[in-house]
């Protein structure tokens, strides 16, 4: 799987969703075969797409575009 298609999938989660998602959430809507992300792709989306990453009420990481 190359960045593009990485970072494709995660957007379309996460705009489809409407709301934001936990890791597990994500990987299992976009059917990602990765148990963890790649974090330096991560931080790359951070710049690409916005994404934002916060830990919410209960603690999980929420993950969510600006």
């Amino acid at each position: 799987m190359t960045y593009e298609d990485f970072r494709t999938a995660i957007e379309r989660a996460l705009i489809e969703a409407g709301k934001p998602l936990t890791w597990s959430d994500i990987k299992q809507r976009a059917g990602l075969p990765q148990k963890v992300p790649n974090n330096k792709w991560v931080r790359q989306m951070e710049i690409d797409i916005g994404l934002i990453r916060e830990k919410g009420k209960d603690g999980r990481m929420l993950w969510r575009l600006r």
